[in-house]
């Protein structure tokens, strides 16, 4: 480089000294002329290069994928400096062993289960003295469950009561209530006392159990001798009556009004008899359901059978039908008394049906006759059973029936039962429908096992097929009067009546002296 003066400040400055200077010496790590040269071109391309441009513009180009590429740089730059959001690692002190565990011990709430043995232990000294035997508890207290077939006995027994005192609380339990009116699933808390030696069993303390729905009871030592003690339960018996709308559906509509579910399915089942429940009954009509219903004042409750099943029908007969035991079995009668059982003949037997009622080539005979009845197939010994409720008028062989029974029932009909290969009832006995009266054989004139049935009218033989039947039962005199009677107690009690305040029997009322009383007249 070349320094100099201009000469227009000659004439003021005086004459100009002229200096000349060199290049600085060459560094010894310069870059040579060539790089330096190629360095400074691709920095002046570089400074020139838009690395961000618009990518709404140009799409597809090359500008366009390098600031594409810019942006991925930058968005993984930025990912890449994300901090960490996992638990940071502390400093973790070492587990306490030895004398230090024992110290900590002695602060901590160790559970029952890993025998709460906290605080320091002492170590032994000339004070303690080994046990000569193991020390036991004063009382045990336990739970007895009666199991079904199981006797109360047997229960005291397994529960570690002495043969004689459990004879002795079985006579007393016995006093008071039937012990087969006690439940299978009964809980009985008993409580064993001290025992005197180690070969003898424990006294019986106390013992508490629910004997029936309406009747604790209990049973205290008193000194050498156990005594029982009643503890009666107040009882409501109340029936529980429900009412309500049909509306648009009757078993619905009784079911929100508190009904329960099988007690609905017979109601429907009793009235049913009566009418066609989908046809006659109306979305207007009023159902009336009544309900064996007992409550304990211990909160526990029982819903018993259907008692009575109304329907009240606008401007149309209504139907009151109450449950009636009569005869022996119970049944379904209307309010004037008069009940009724439909339906056909149950099966005599579960076989299926192989020969029907007419003419026939017989099997064995080879020439056509009357088969007076219907057969049915079946296993050797498969039960027979009375088509319905009848007396045997007859039960032995009868020719080429074999072993025969004939049953007489109601309005002039009967029924035979042929081929048996044994008979279970005898001659003069009265059967109920569907109890077992034989089993089927092949005795008489019969090619195998099966059951020749036979159906009576008024002392001839007619198609089984061809009747429906049809019993009717009608109350009279002082049933009937009884009958009425029971039916107006059960429409006089009002709807949820059985869902009041029950008292309790253990609330008793105060004693209160004469003179109390007429202190509290004089002042009124």
């Amino acid at each position: 480089m070349h320094l100099y003066k201009s000469i227009d400040m000659l004439a003021d400055q005086g004459n100009g000294a002229a200096a000349i200077a060199a290049d600085p010496p060459a560094s010894p790590f310069a870059m040579p002329e060539v790089f330096a040269s190629l360095s400074e071109d691709w920095r002046e391309k570089l400074a020139q290069t838009d690395w961000v441009p618009d990518l709404g513009r140009d799409i597809g180009s090359f500008t366009w994928f390098r600031g594409l590429a810019t942006l991925v740089l930058l968005c993984g730059v930025a990912i890449s400096c994300l901090p960490d959001f996992g638990p940071i690692s502390g400093h973790q002190t070492a587990a306490l062993t030895g004398f230090r565990a024992d110290q900590a011990r002695s602060q901590m709430i160790a559970p029952l289960a890993y025998g709460s043995d906290t605080g320091v232990r002492m170590a032994a000294t000339d004070a303690v003295r080994p046990l000569a035997q193991s020390p036991e508890r004063p009382s045990i207290e336990l739970v007895a469950t009666l199991g079904r077939g199981d006797s109360l006995r047997r229960v005291l027994q397994r529960a570690g009561v002495a043969n004689a005192e459990a004879r002795e609380v079985t006579d007393l339990v016995a006093g008071a209530v039937t012990l087969d009116e006690i439940k299978p699933g009964t809980k009985i808390d008993v409580t064993l006392g001290r025992r005197p030696a180690k070969n003898q069993p424990r006294p019986l303390d106390q013992l508490a159990f629910r004997a029936r729905f309406d009747l604790n009871l209990e049973v205290l030592r008193n000194g050498d001798k156990l005594a029982l003690n009643r503890k009666p339960i107040l009882v409501d018996d109340t029936p529980l009556r429900i009412k309500g709308v049909v509306g648009s559906s009757l078993y619905r509509s009784a079911r929100a009004a508190g009904a329960p579910a099988d007690a609905v399915q017979k109601y429907l089942q009793v009235i049913g008899k009566k009418m066609s429940v989908s046809r006659d009954i109306r979305s207007t009509d009023e159902f009336d359901i009544i309900l064996g219903y007992r409550r304990a004042e211990t909160g526990e409750v029982e819903v018993g059978d259907l008692l009575y099943a109304g329907i009240e029908r606008d401007g149309k007969a209504k139907a009151q039908m109450l449950k009636w035991a009569s005869g022996g079995r119970s049944n379904w009668f209307e309010a004037s008394g008069v009940g009724q059982s439909r339906g056909e003949l149950v099966r005599p037997t579960r076989g299926r049906k192989t020969s029907g009622y007419g003419m026939r080539r017989h099997p064995i005979l080879r020439y056509k006759r009357m088969h007076s009845g219907i057969d049915f197939g079946g296993g050797y010994g498969a039960p027979i059973y009375a088509v319905t409720d009848g007396k045997v008028s007859f039960a032995g062989r009868k020719g080429g029936y074999g072993k025969f029974v004939k049953i007489r029932h109601n309005g002039g009909l009967g029924s035979g039962y042929a081929h048996m290969s044994r008979i279970a009832v005898r001659n003069g006995a009265r059967v109920r429908q569907g109890q077992i009266i034989g089993y089927i054989g092949s005795t008489g004139l019969s090619t195998g096992p099966h059951l020749h049935y036979e159906l009576y009218r008024n002392g001839r033989a007619i198609n089984p097929n061809s009747v429906k039947f049809i019993e009717r039962a009608k109350l009279a005199g002082k049933e009937l009067r009884r009958f009425k009677s029971e039916l107006q107690r059960l429409q006089q009690v009002k709807p949820g009546a059985a869902l009041g305040t029950l008292k309790s029997a253990s609330s008793t009322t105060e004693k209160q002296r004469e003179i109390s009383r007429l202190g509290k007249k004089s002042i009124s």
